[in-house]
C-alpha cells in the first residue's frame, strides 16, 4: 500500500522518524540521485561518495522539506548544493595541500587521462562552465523540461533557455576547434 503513497507524504513521515518511509524514499530515488551525482562529478567513485553523503544527511534535511515543491525538485536541489559544496571543499584542500602550480599540473594530467578514457560528449560537458553543466545535467541527463529545471535551480525559464543556447554555442566552438 505504501508504494502508492506520494513522495511528499513519505518525506513528511520520514521527517517524523518513520524509517520505513525513509527506506521507501531511498529505494525510489537512489538511482536518480546517483545518476545526477555521476553527471555532476564525472567519476563513479565520486558519485558514490556524494550519493552516500547526501543519503547520510537526508534524515536531517528532510525536516526542512516543505511540500510547496515536488520532492524530486527538492532532492535535485539538495544534490546540486551538495555537489557544489563538495567541489569547493576539494578545491580548497587541493590548493592548500599542493599549491597552485602543482594543483594545476595534477589537474592537467587528470584531464588528459580523462580525455583518452571518455567520449567527446563527456569531455565537452566537463569543459562547460558549472552553471551550464548543471543545466544540461538536469534538462538532458534527467530529462526535465526547461520549466522543471528552472524550478530546481530557482531561475527563470528564460535563463534556462539562454543557458541551453550557450551550451550549443560552446559545443559548436569545441567541434570547430577539433576539426582544425
Amino acid at each position: 500500500m505504501r508504494m502508492k503513497t506520494s513522495d511528499e507524504a513519505l518525506a513528511q513521515a520520514a521527517s517524523d522518524g518513520d524509517s520505513e518511509a525513509f527506506g521507501l524514499l531511498v529505494r525510489r530515488h537512489y538511482d536518480r540521485l546517483f545518476r545526477l551525482s555521476w553527471r555532476l562529478t564525472g567519476h563513479k567513485a565520486d558519485a558514490e561518495d556524494l550519493t552516500h553523503d547526501i543519503l547520510a544527511a537526508l534524515p536531517a534535511k528532510l525536516r526542512a522539506f516543505r511540500a510547496d515543491a515536488k520532492f524530486t525538485t527538492w532532492l535535485y536541489r539538495v544534490t546540486l548544493n551538495a555537489a557544489t559544496d563538495r567541489a569547493r571543499k576539494a578545491q580548497r584542500r587541493s590548493r592548500a595541500r599542493e599549491g597552485w602550480g602543482q594543483d594545476y599540473t595534477r589537474r592537467a594530467a587528470e584531464a588528459a587521462e580523462t580525455a583518452e578514457a571518455q567520449d567527446w560528449l563527456t569531455n565537452a560537458m566537463r569543459a562547460l562552465p558549472p552553471e551550464l553543466r548543471e543545466t544540461v545535467a538536469l534538462t538532458l541527463g534527467e530529462d526535465l523540461t526547461q520549466a522543471q529545471a528552472a524550478e530546481v535551480m530557482e531561475l527563470s525559464e528564460g535563463t534556462i533557455a539562454w543557458r541551453m543556447s550557450e551550451v550549443k554555442r560552446h559545443l559548436r566552438e569545441m567541434a570547430t576547434e577539433e576539426a582544425r
